[in-house]
């Protein structure tokens, strides 16, 4: 047991919607990212996704409206609801899901990483 200092860890992710894995606990994954611009259209079938801004604001598009996440703010997304994320500044997320939970849901792309591919801190 050891604390993490977020900021600290924040300063080592690299490149924008790639998550790095900071810590696990039950079968949950915590995962820093930082955002900026567009993400992909996309769900998670299976689990809910919860989104933590620590530094910035957030746009979570749907298909019938938007969803502004402030600093400070975090939103769950429930399972099955397609959505896009999308950060017009940088924005430093933690994201919690199921350590199983590829953060492209069900959609491939090129902005894809793997599971057994996320960076750890």
């Amino acid at each position: 047991m050891k604390s993490v200092n977020l900021m600290e860890k924040f300063g080592q992710v690299s490149g924008y919607w790639r998550p790095h894995l900071v810590a696990e606990a039950n079968g949950q994954h915590v995962r820093l990212a930082k955002l900026k611009n567009e993400f992909v259209w996309h769900s998670h079938e299976q689990e809910d996704e919860l989104f933590i801004v620590i530094k910035g604001t957030l746009t979570v598009h749907f298909r019938d409206r938007d969803e502004i996440v402030k600093e400070g703010e975090l939103l769950v997304i429930p399972k099955g609801v397609e959505h896009m994320p999308e950060a017009q500044d940088e924005v430093l997320l933690v994201n919690i899901t199921k350590a199983e939970t590829t953060h492209t849901g069900n959609t491939q792309s090129d902005m894809t990483v793997k599971i057994d591919e996320m960076p750890r801190l």
